[in-house]
């Protein structure tokens, strides 16, 4: 139940990027689209519209119809019609419409998205497992005393280098003042 039309542009879109796509009917003087010039964007026409009997239909081919509460259901026929519930009906209520529309047998275009039941975490006592003991570092060596990095090995990381601490701490350099000259060439201008 489809109906193909041509896609209908604004002219001089592709030229311009301040100029968008959507639809304005072309008003100038020598404007060839207006004048529906050969190999030119087609104008928006009577002729163009959809057959009555598909016009407005949603594209499965059944009439929509707005629903905001459940007994808004009733007066509808499910061969012919479909429904879109409104975007501003809540969860509780959009369940209720579900439910009888399913019992009726009534298409709904807009269902929602479809929640997972809710699953609580089951909560298992077991004893913790035991952590084993850390291994014995070993003492450091004299060249590592001396002045170096200290090395420790473990089995489970294998050797870890530690940074030699310092007593001094760099500060970012300072920011320099301006001289008198170019004070006094600020001050002119």
């Amino acid at each position: 139940m489809s109906y193909k039309r041509p896609h209908f542009v604004r002219e001089e879109s592709w030229r311009y990027k301040r100029v968008k796509e959507s639809w304005r009917s072309p008003r100038g003087k020598t404007s060839r689209v207006r004048r529906s010039k050969q190999g030119w964007p087609p104008v928006v026409k009577i002729g163009y519209a959809r057959p009555k009997a598909i016009r407005g239909a949603h594209p499965s081919g059944l009439k929509e119809i707005m629903v905001w509460r459940p007994k808004d259901l009733e007066g509808v026929d499910p061969k012919t019609q479909a429904v879109r519930i409104a975007h501003t009906v809540g969860e509780r209520k959009r369940v209720d419409i579900l439910d009888q529309a399913k019992k009726a047998n009534i298409r709904v275009l807009n269902p929602g998205p479809k929640k997972e039941p809710e699953v609580t975490p089951e909560v298992t006592t077991t004893e913790p497992t035991p952590t084993p003991e850390p291994t014995a570092l070993p003492e450091p060596t004299a060249e590592a005393a001396a002045g170096g990095t200290t090395e420790a090995v473990t089995e489970e990381t294998g050797p870890q280098v530690e940074p030699k601490e310092t007593e001094t701490t760099k500060e970012p350099p300072k920011k320099r003042k301006a001289s008198k000259k170019t004070k006094e060439k600020r001050a002119k201008k």
